[in-house]
């Protein structure tokens, strides 16, 4: 049965005409970067009719060296860097934790609480997420797969949480690259939770430039529009205006000024296989 998760007024739900769009830079690289990314989101979901939830980490703890940059503000500026975005863009915000003492200062800011794939089988951090009574989104492991996504779930249930959303961001395929199953996205609906659809680092290269990650964004836009042929409830894609040059995953983003057209194919294909 398929359940709906709510956030305000948005219903989150598979098999939907109105998708749910988790976006924005994977990194917090200055406010002035995240509000004019912000705002052209804010316009291109309202014109191609997605629910937008913007998300931006405030710290990349999972690198693949020492010698990578990790934040560029320290944690108690981002948090009033996106406090002020949410207030000023009335705009629900997502972010991840990779502790658990991170989600008492961040619970009062997100409105989704993040897991990452590496960490999401860490029983503690699933806990104490899941506690808040926020909408908890879980990224599946690499390294895991679809069928043990359940056991996730019910760690979150076990908290007497419900407000569950499951993103499918590629399992590993030999070293330093991800594919997709497809059927196994499809197998997970029937947990019946809202599954998110993860375009920009299911095209992650895991390592692939020694010190840090490669990607294949050309690879994005065939990649959603196979998705949405699935019926999800949304898509998580992280943008920025200059990828090349941005500080974290840059090769797997997509151009900001790319994404009204993905957003228009993944719309048509999604509704075309209702």
């Amino acid at each position: 049965m398929s359940k709906k998760v709510s956030l305000g007024k948005i219903n989150i739900k598979n098999d939907t005409d109105r998708l749910l769009l988790i976006s924005g830079p994977c990194l917090l690289e200055n406010e002035r970067l995240i509000r004019n990314i912000a705002t052209k989101l804010i316009k291109f979901s309202n014109e191609n009719k997605y629910d937008l939830v913007f998300k931006c980490s405030f710290d990349k703890a999972n690198r693949s060296s020492g010698k990578t940059i990790r934040n560029k503000i320290s944690f108690e500026k981002s948090i009033d860097i996106l406090k002020n975005l949410k207030e000023d863009l009335k705009i629900p915000i997502t972010s991840d934790v990779h502790e658990t003492k991170q989600i008492d200062k961040l619970e009062s800011l997100l409105d989704i609480i993040q897991i990452p794939a590496f960490l999401c089988r860490q029983t503690d951090l699933i806990r104490v997420a899941a506690q808040t009574k926020k909408i908890v989104n879980v990224k599946k492991g690499q390294f895991l797969s679809h069928r043990e996504v359940e056991n996730i779930i019910l760690k979150i249930e076990n908290q007497n949480n419900n407000r569950i959303l499951i993103t499918e961001r590629g399992n590993s395929f030999g070293y330093n690259y991800l594919i997709n199953d497809f059927k196994g996205v499809h197998f997970m609906k029937q947990f019946g939770y809202p599954i998110v659809f993860d375009s920009t680092h299911s095209v992650q290269l895991p390592g692939g430039m020694g010190i840090k990650s490669g990607g294949a964004r050309e690879y994005v836009v065939p990649l959603s529009k196979s998705a949405a042929s699935l019926r999800l409830a949304g898509f998580f894609i992280e943008t920025h205006p200059n990828p090349e040059k941005a500080l974290s995953d840059g090769p797997n983003m997509m151009h900001l000024h790319n994404m009204p057209k993905l957003l228009n194919s993944i719309n048509k294909i999604n509704k075309a296989a209702k």
